[in-house]
């Protein structure tokens, strides 16, 4: 199915498409038309025009994929207005559901569950994607006994091609392919996702010896909640980040045989812990200011700036980058301590690998990185998960490692990349949804046990290929239409 050469724009919501570019300038398009539906009826309504009209439907979020997951050359839709807080469904401690627009921004999300004392589980490291385009590519955080995004989700709305929307839940066949399905069995309208109380992290930030981190590697990803540590290539350092859950006070019971002296000093005692908490929060968010925006966003913008002028100073800068960080502990909502700002704009390309290979495949990377002198100033990132049962999961089935790999946005990424793929791919990895990499349908097949499930499903929800688009077409194969 190919668009039109020429379509014109009826009258109602859709625009006249414009150029397009992703955050990472690695995708451009340029859509016939774009839509940004007030509500999930008017959604349903411009999906069944454009595909009447033998155009190709994608969903834009934030463009933070560094793929083409959201281009199209028909309809482009923003479902910004799609969004906030539907439905709240409060059960035992650690089976809350909420439903939220499927536009919602996870730092959105954020803010409305910290409103009613709730927090995700787990959360990746950037906060600005939209709920559908997290789950949809398989954004995932750090934890060896925790899953990525998609495992959190018990619900989905999905708008089909001919505008009905069917309502999913875990156990069907849509459901598994639509949780982390790159939006080709239909547009998310909303998501139903599992929350827990409120919680807050201890973290622990400390630049450590590689070998130190390797050796103990078993130990530091077992032993803490959240671990995850940022290689400085042509170094041997580390910069290791420890995260402790810590649950939040609560209020003390209403129980009327407590005498009135007993609540006022458990009164006061909660007083002064929430005093105490809100100062350290306050240095706490004036360290992460300082650390984030003076050092790790405004140093390290000028650190790649210089390596990219003078490629020779690298492995002195990188030196310099791991040995000026400093050792610090604090304590902070969880939310405010998985979250980061990347003010350094990036090319990125991750895969996640079997835990047990890790070692090894950072020792090839190393002796390539040494041999061939490529300008590298950007770490090398390692975060862990736990197994997991979605269908098209980069974690399913197996103790995950993921290993990323950054370059400067200035500065070539294609040999770096190319070779870090070729190690990564030959110890069984299957790289990130929304990721730089090359892999085609033929070659990802054999790493998912269900993929020939989601081609099934994909094939029964969109016969005519309405959501298909080019990078789709590559990833998990052509299909219908």
């Amino acid at each position: 199915m190919a668009a039109p050469t020429s379509t014109p724009v009826p009258a109602g919501p859709f625009r006249t498409g414009r150029p397009w570019t992703n955050w990472a300038r690695t995708v451009s398009a340029t859509p016939a038309r774009t839509a940004a539906p007030r509500d999930e009826a008017e959604l349903a309504q411009v999906v069944t025009a454009a595909a009447g009209d033998g155009l190709r439907v994608r969903a834009v979020g934030a463009g933070h994929s560094f793929t083409p997951a959201a281009a199209t050359d028909g309809l482009m839709l923003n479902l910004d207005a799609v969004s906030g807080l539907l439905r709240l469904d409060r059960g035992p401690s650690d089976a809350t559901l909420v439903t939220v627009g499927a536009g919602t921004r996870l730092h959105d999300l954020n803010a409305l569950l910290a409103a009613r004392g709730l927090a995700m589980r787990n959360l990746g490291d950037i906060d600005r994607q939209s709920v559908a385009g997290a789950i949809s590519t398989g954004t995932h955080g750090t934890g060896a006994r925790l899953g990525g995004l998609a495992t959190q989700v018990r619900g989905l709305r999905v708008v089909g091609p001919d505008g009905t929307v069917r309502e999913t839940v875990a156990g069907d066949d849509l459901f598994e392919a639509s949780r982390l399905g790159l939006g080709a069995t239909g547009i998310l309208s909303a998501v139903t996702l599992e929350v827990v109380p409120a919680y807050d992290l201890r973290a622990q930030e400390e630049p450590w010896p590689l070998e130190r981190v390797l050796e103990g590697l078993d130990d530091l990803v077992d032993g803490n909640d959240h671990f995850e540590f940022y290689w400085f290539p042509l170094t041997r350092r580390a910069l290791t980040l420890r995260n402790t859950r810590l649950p939040r006070d609560e209020a003390a019971p209403d129980d009327p045989s407590m005498n009135a002296a007993l609540r006022r000093v458990r009164s006061a005692a909660r007083s002064a812990r929430s005093a105490a908490r809100a100062t350290a929060r306050v240095a706490t968010r004036a360290r992460s200011w300082v650390d984030e925006e003076a050092l790790s966003n405004g140093a390290f913008g000028l650190v790649n700036r210089v390596a990219t002028a003078y490629p020779q100073t690298t492995p002195r800068l990188n030196d310099f980058s791991a040995r000026a960080l400093s050792a610090r502990t604090y304590t902070a909502p969880s939310y405010e301590v998985f979250c980061s700002h990347r003010r350094v704009r990036f090319r990125e390309m991750e895969y996640a690998v079997p835990r047990a290979a890790l070692r090894d495949v950072l020792a090839e990377l190393d002796a390539w990185l040494l041999a061939s002198g490529e300008n590298v100033p950007f770490p090398v990132e390692v975060r862990f998960a736990a197994p997991d049962d979605v269908w098209l999961s980069t974690a399913h089935g197996r103790d995950t490692a993921y290993v990323a790999v950054h370059q400067y946005w200035r500065l070539p990424f294609g040999r770096y990349f190319s070779a870090a793929e070729q190690i990564l791919a030959a110890a069984g990895g299957r790289p990130h949804w929304g990721k730089l990499h090359t892999r085609t349908a033929s070659e990802l097949a054999p790493l998912y046990p269900r993929f020939a499930d989601f081609q099934r499903v994909r094939a029964e929800a969109d016969p005519d290929g309405v959501f298909r688009n080019a990078y789709t077409d590559r990833v998990l194969g052509a299909g219908a239409g």
